[in-house]
């Protein structure tokens, strides 16, 4: 077959994590889930490992992962947070690169991504060849392969850029068609001009280097790759499929690519149940034989390149002024915001330049003192980045220096090193993306730059912050409130700075909410408890301690002593500073506990701020996902008391609101935003108790349907599918559990029953999964016993409330015996 097909998703988002914690904090914005990796993560990075295959009446044949039929990209520093946080997708989707191999004559489906998705061509030479080594030795230890292919961020690119993936033995890149210069056969020929997308995008290309390298080109093709990211081509999968295989021209001799790019997140994050859409094209596109599936690595083995090309220098696919979307007002934004303008886009730019060649200048000057080679080391951090053990990160540093480190130069080692990660990390190209200043993506690289900043500071001769700032106050804010940069540095960024004290006080605050052990983990720190006592009285309690706090990236550290006063509720106050040695320590816990003992609070109050002087905290300094946990126990009585309140009240007056409906009398609004209250609760309440009455929850049904009243839609899928995951989990584990089959039918036949549409995504991965390693005994059938045929029938039945054709998936598994 000389038609080939291959999809391409280029899956990223943006890095979220707090510089100073190097973790994702709680984002409401992406309510139910606690941050908008996880949210994406449900609605598109983990439906993608397991695509529906649908019959006609909308029923589950099978379940596949697109991945390994599709070419995919992720981004290092999302694979990082997916490792952590949901490794089962973070798995899948290495096995599906493992699957395409056995596929795809040895070639795999994922490519590797510059590291943090900066924009190449505005790089020096030195970034550029970082990003690239970060890219490929994430992705070998991911993968545990080396990446035939690199993603470029925008696929933004310029010769250098070429010259830099060709030296480190990458094999090819993909761009879009307005990319192509001009195309000739290789080994002579006439050039021909094919600017303005008018390249043939159905071969790859192979681009000469001025160092005598290479590398080959795919340039997608751009009008299908637009409808499926513009033009709703995702609203059905046959039709996604015409669309692909009208790519293919009876005009062309040489084998064909259609092959398309586009945002990995367009199936099923921008457009819902992309990935099914997805799925059902390819499927139909092999079931009909319209194409042979493949990816970028197969085919150019299968057909190298026969035509040479040269680009178009500093191009994206993002930007048709070049690559100034993100140095320049160009014109390019998201829109909906008229009469904005992005003139803060080159201000940004010219102080992150400036920034990053000052701590240049400030990390070869110290560094020359300790290490062999600075550049080399910064190159190989990349090794300590993905494994911060102990031993390994001791590894690093014995590799690299130029004698044994002690404590305090291992210190300056790993600062300056973390110095030069965060001047990368304030490089990445969703800062200049959109259209204002203030907003998170460019709040979050300035915050990167003041964690750069942070730690340049006692190795620096220069204070480089002021000149930063003076530079990125020229950088100006649509928004009045905002002013500029250096505003927003100053609301944004100084605030969110954290040092070991800050952590000191949020181990003191937590302190009197929660038992820690003798050492905890405090997000990139660890707490050693060498002393803690705490007190009560009522609603009082004190606590005073000294802890051990060391960054478990930095190694730095300091010793913290504390004294937490809690006067109950949300009113507390807490002193720390650096522990100035044992007999001052002891003085002050022997005085705090004395007037503790004399319940003489404010003599309590006085002490602190005699031993701990302005060093105060409270609430507010804490993290702000413990914060949330904290004061969510505070507020859970009088939640509890509203509750109860609420459903008093309806339930006193359901009678005359009834009596009122009757007569035609409109049902007064807060009778109605009682009843809407206190039904949502019994709901809640039902689907979070050890057993559901059935009949019960149809009563409530019944009565919201009757007054016609709202659901929270939100709040009660989340409860509703956490159980039902729960109860086909524990059925995982027993399957022949007669007693959990019957809990998990009762649950999903009570779903039937609301007035709320459930994703029932993971549950019917599970019940795959249980059909799968059932499906010989299920179709036996005959000569069972009653107990065992009760339980075939049931096991079918939960299938066909799951949105199964439970007959044609065993007649096929039937078939594969």
């Amino acid at each position: 077959m000389n038609s080939f097909l291959c999809i391409h998703g280029h899956f990223y988002q943006p890095p979220r994590e707090n510089p100073w914690l190097e973790a994702v904090e709680i984002q409401d914005s992406a309510y139910p889930y606690h941050d908008w990796n996880e949210r994406i993560t449900a609605e598109c990075y983990a439906p993608n490992t397991a695509s529906r295959n649908l019959d006609g009446e909308g029923r589950i044949l099978g379940i596949i992962s697109n991945y390994a039929r599709i070419s995919f990209n992720f981004g290092p520093t999302l694979l990082s947070w997916m490792e952590k946080y949901t490794p089962d997708t973070y798995q899948a989707i290495l096995d599906a690169d493992r699957q395409s191999i056995s596929w795809r004559s040895g070639h795999g489906a994922a490519l590797a991504q510059v590291y943090n998705h900066i924009i190449m061509p505005l790089a020096n030479l030195r970034d550029k060849q970082t990003q690239v080594r970060w890219g490929i030795r994430d992705f070998e230890q991911r993968f545990r392969r080396f990446p035939e292919g690199m993603w470029l961020a925008e696929t933004a690119v310029d010769t250098e850029t070429l010259e830099v993936l060709a030296e480190e033995g990458i094999r090819f890149t993909v761009l879009a068609p307005h990319q192509a210069g001009r195309v000739r056969k290789i080994g002579g020929g006439r050039w021909k001009d094919v600017t303005g997308s008018r390249i043939d995008p159905s071969r790859a290309y192979l681009c000469p280097l001025p160092s005598g390298l290479s590398i080959s080109i795919f340039f997608y093709d751009g009008p299908i790759s637009q409808a499926v990211a513009f033009e709703k081509l995702l609203s059905s999968g046959e039709q996604f499929a015409a669309r692909l295989a009208s790519g293919f021209s009876s005009h062309r001799q040489h084998p064909q690519l259609v092959h398309i790019a586009t945002d990995g997140e367009t199936y099923g994050h921008h457009h819902a149940f992309g990935e099914m859409a997805l799925g059902h094209a390819l499927n139909h596109i092999e079931d009909n034989g319209l194409a042979r599936l493949t990816n970028y690595g197969e085919f150019l083995e299968l057909h190298p390149a026969t035509h040479e090309v040269q680009i178009v220098e500093n191009s994206s696919w993002s930007c048709m002024h070049g690559i100034e979307r993100w140095r320049n007002d160009c014109g390019c934004n998201s829109g909906g915001n008229g009469g904005w303008n992005q003139q803060w886009r080159q201000p940004l730019r010219d102080s992150l330049d400036w920034l990053n060649a000052q701590l240049a200048i400030c990390y070869e000057e110290n560094m020359s003192e300790y290490v062999t080679s600075q550049w080399e080391a910064r190159d190989e951090y990349i090794g300590a980045m993905l494994d911060r053990s102990e031993e390994n990160v001791a590894a690093f540093l014995l590799k690299h220096s130029l004698r044994p480190l002690d404590e305090d130069a291992t210190v300056t080692v790993l600062c300056l090193l973390e110095m030069q990660r965060h001047a990368l990390l304030m490089f990445t190209s969703c800062g200049w993306f959109f259209d204002e200043l203030s907003g998170i993506e460019t709040v979050q690289i300035i915050q990167y730059a003041g964690r750069a900043i942070q730690l340049a500071e006692r190795y620096c001769s220069q204070d480089i912050e002021s000149g930063f700032l003076e530079r990125l106050e020229r950088a100006e804010s649509n928004l009045t409130e905002h002013a500029n940069g250096a505003e927003i540095y100053a609301k944004f960024v100084k605030p969110a700075m954290i040092d070991l004290i800050k952590v000191g006080a949020h181990y003191a605050v937590s302190s009197v909410f929660e038992e820690y052990g003798e050492e905890t983990c405090i997000f990139s720190y660890r707490a050693a408890r060498e002393d803690f006592l705490t007190l009560s009285s009522g609603q009082m309690k004190v606590a005073v301690g000294r802890i051990f706090i060391r960054s478990s990236i930095t190694r730095t550290a300091d010793r913290i002593s504390f004294c937490t006063l809690y006067f109950g509720g949300h009113a507390l106050n807490c002193g720390v500073r650096s522990f100035l040695g044992e007999e001052p320590y002891l003085e002050m816990k022997q005085e705090v506990v004395s007037a503790f003992n004399e319940s003489d609070f404010a003599a309590i109050i006085r002490l602190m701020d005699s031993h701990f002087g302005m060093h105060n905290y409270s609430l507010k300094d804490l993290f702000r996902d413990e914060q949330r946990q904290v004061l969510q126990r505070i507020i859970t009585g009088t939640l509890q008391e509203f509750e109860d309140k609420f459903t008093t009240l309806y339930e006193s007056s359901r009678s005359l609101m009834g009596f009122l409906r009757d007569t035609g009398m409109p049902v007064p609004h807060r009778f109605m935003a009682t009843a809407e209250t206190a039904l949502n609760l019994r709901l809640q309440k039902m689907f979070s108790s050890d057993a559901i009455d059935i009949e019960s929850l149809r009563e409530v049904v019944n009565e919201i349907k009757g007054w016609n009243a709202g659901v929270d839609n939100v709040s009660l899928e989340f409860i509703i599918r956490r159980r039902l995951e729960a109860a086909l989990a524990a059925l995982q584990q027993e399957p022949d559990s007669e007693l959990l089959l019957t809990e998990a039918l009762n649950l999903v036949e009570s779903i039937s029953e609301l007035p709320v549409g459930i994703n029932l995504w993971q549950t019917q991965n599970m019940y795959w999964a249980m059909l799968q390693s059932h499906a010989e005994y299920l179709q036996s059938g005959n000569g069972e016993s009653g107990k065992r045929s009760s339980w075939s029938e049931t096991v079918k039945k939960l299938g066909q409330l799951l949105y199964f054709n439970v007959p044609a998936v065993l007649a096929a598994a039937k078939g594969d015996l």
